[in-house]
């Protein structure tokens, strides 16, 4: 079905799509190989919670009284919900929920789409839960990369105190020219990922494992009555300290978003035997440590490593900040193109930086836009424990949208029995919930921060995709069916020129606006016209023999369908020769113009939207990349003709 357009996804004149998958679509090298390449992209985010979880769980200002039993009861929740949610809800569940392969928020949201007709108020609701979510992760790749890399870059005051004012500076300089290489692509420096955030795993799980041994009654934590019990004790205590054990499952959406890149078993294989052991080990080391030096509570992850190591391991979790970054940065250019693709943003120029690999994109309108926004956080947060409200927010709203959409798909197209999708999603929710509630508490605190990102950015989405479809609704109004109006042209032709016209439509049913335009102004017809509707399908990538549909109307004239996956970028120099490869039709392409429609909107009073969304429509609409560049029309083929347009 396709998401960008519903109401035009059904034609009176070509055949339905009908898309089946290759089963060789996500061939995957070795798994070893692959669990390796995964640790290095997946688990980053999570991979570096140790930095500040527990730092942020007994921060003085929410006012919990140090104790044994405290401490018992937090690290036990702590690896619960590693266990619950991350294990059970992400790894056992949300990952079953693949959309031919890949995961993420917008391609669970595009499966639990396929139950509703596109004009029903259901359908609408999970649209709008789906683009919320994008916006969350969104503003969520603004958060991570300055609470990691500060996390990190604070180690070297525990190293040498007087270095703290250097603390800032550095975590700019890192990130900005992290940012700065962007364009470049990260192919070269990509292989080193894995075995540097393998290392850093193996690190935690010796920092653990040496603390743990000076203490072993903490292994104890493991049993989840602590947690119950401290709960059952401090209910006030526990439902605020929720806020911050929330900050061990951060980064646990990467899980699903990039399961596309890897393959769901390498992924859950990474996780169950190297990633949750390892971070396991480590927070129970921390709480070792606390129990023996309650003091340590001000930076235990630091204060758990020898002397000796100290800079080593800074410059080890620095790294892995840094790769946890880069993973956000291009999970955030991989979301953007969806929502592009899906119809929820104006097109944006995309530049693929790698030959070999298809997801390697660079957009670089998010990339400074990010860059200002992290800048921006960094000097206004100033300190990792500062941001810990703001992404506890971010993430937990996510967490909520995910099993709400999940819900959908487990009764709708798993066929699960009701009683048992209310019961999970009830535990699912109920422990979502929680978290998210916990940190409504710090919206004075920094939580105000992603709510306002996500916010904003859900404000410009949906101002987009109503302007789309009210423009839609507009040009259908006085349309002209394409068939009738094909038999009359052929029947009496204007005068007929040599060489291949190109009209991209919005509708297959009806003609093109660039059409009548061209006949009214130039008064011609090219000897061979093509009318070529791209669509985006609810499905990630299509095979090439799937992706055109052709009727041939006689006299030159052709209709064309191609469909694109959401996480394909449509070109019409490859749509041209798979015509040519399937139909036999031979394109010069300096024989052939291409002709566009380009609407100027013109804000007004009638019914709509409100006069402000309709400017930042029109804003939006004259910022939107060029056709040429986001299709690959060569720029001097191309025609553009267009009209003002009231919405």
């Amino acid at each position: 079905m396709s998401i960008s357009n519903p109401e035009f996804s059904s034609s009176t004149l070509l055949n339905p799509v009908n898309l089946h998958e290759d089963p060789n679509s996500h061939k995957k090298g070795s798994l070893g190989a692959v669990m390796l390449a995964a640790i290095g992209v997946v688990f980053g985010d999570i991979g570096t919670s140790p930095l500040y979880a527990l730092k942020e769980c007994f921060d003085p200002e929410h006012g919990i009284a140090f104790s044994p039993e405290a401490l018992f009861g937090v690290i036990a929740m702590m690896i619960w919900s590693l266990i619950l949610v991350v294990t059970f809800k992400y790894v056992l569940f949300v990952m079953r929920a693949d959309n031919k392969g890949e995961g993420g928020v917008l391609s669970l949201m595009a499966l639990a789409l396929r139950s509703y007709k596109s004009d029903s108020k259901t359908y609408f609701c999970l649209m709008i839960l789906g683009m919320l979510g994008a916006c969350m992760l969104l503003g969520e790749s603004v958060i991570t990369p300055a609470i990691s890399v500060l996390s990190a870059v604070e180690g070297i005051e525990i190293a040498t105190p007087s270095l703290h004012k250097f603390i800032i500076p550095i975590s700019l300089t890192i990130l900005i020219a992290l940012f700065l290489i962007q364009k470049f692509g990260t192919a070269a420096v990509g292989k080193l990922f894995g075995p540097i955030t393998l290392a850093w795993f193996i690190v935690l799980a010796i920092l653990g494992a040496i603390n743990i041994g000076a203490a072993p009654q903490i292994i104890g934590a493991i049993n989840p009555m602590h947690a119950v019990h401290f709960v059952s004790l401090h209910p006030t205590t526990a439902y605020i300290v929720m806020g911050a054990v929330v900050l061990v499952v951060t980064g646990v959406e990467a899980l699903y978003l990039d399961m596309g890149h890897f393959g769901r078993n390498p992924v859950r294989y990474a996780w169950l035997f190297v990633v949750l052991p390892s971070l396991l080990i480590n927070y129970l080391g921390q709480g070792a440590l606390l129990l023996s030096n309650p003091d340590a509570a001000s930076n235990p992850f630091y204060l758990m490593v020898p002397e000796w190591a100290l800079w080593p391991v800074v410059g080890l979790a620095t790294a892995a900040t840094v790769i946890a970054s880069q993973a956000v940065i291009s999970g955030a250019y991989s979301l953007v193109s969806q929502a592009i693709l899906l119809g929820f943003m104006p097109r944006m120029t995309i530049m693929h930086t790698s030959d070999s690999e298809q997801g390697q994109i660079y957009v670089p309108v998010v990339n400074w836009a990010l860059l200002f926004m992290v800048v921006i956080t960094i000097i206004e947060f100033r300190a990792s424990v500062n941001l810990a409200a703001a992404y506890g927010i971010s993430v937990t709203s996510t967490m909520m949208i995910t099993a709400v959409l999940l819900a959908v798909v487990m009764y709708r197209e798993w066929k699960m029995n009701l009683i048992l999708v209310i019961a999970l999603t009830s535990l699912f929710f109920t422990l979502d919930f929680s978290f998210w509630s916990a940190n409504l508490i710090k919206i004075k605190d920094g939580g105000w921060y992603p709510l306002f990102l996500g916010l904003l950015i859900f404000t410009c989405l949906i101002t987009w995709y109503r302007g789309r479809k009210l423009l839609r609704a507009k040009m259908v109004e006085g349309s002209i069916p394409l068939q009738a109006f094909v038999e009359g042209l052929l029947a009496h032709p204007p005068h007929r020129v040599e060489g291949t016209a190109i009209f991209l439509t919005a509708h297959v049913d009806y003609v093109p606006v660039a059409m009548l335009h061209n006949l009214k102004h130039n008064r011609v017809m090219h000897e061979r016209i093509f009318f070529v509707k791209l669509s985006t399908w609810d499905v990630p990538y299509v095979n090439d023999d799937q992706r055109i549909t052709m009727k041939d109307f006689g006299g030159g004239v052709y209709l064309v369908r191609a469909v694109h996956g959401f996480k394909e970028t449509p070109d019409i120099n490859n749509v041209l020769k798979l015509i040519e490869k399937h139909e036999g039709i031979h394109f010069d392409v300096m024989d052939t113009s291409f002709f566009i429609s380009r609407d100027t909107i013109v804000p007004s009073s009638s019914p709509g939207m409100a006069l402000w969304r309709e400017k930042l429509f029109s804003w939006m609409m004259q910022n939107a990349a060029k056709p040429s560049d986001f299709f690959r029309i060569p720029a001097n083929r191309l025609v553009e003709l267009g009209a003002k347009v009231e919405i």
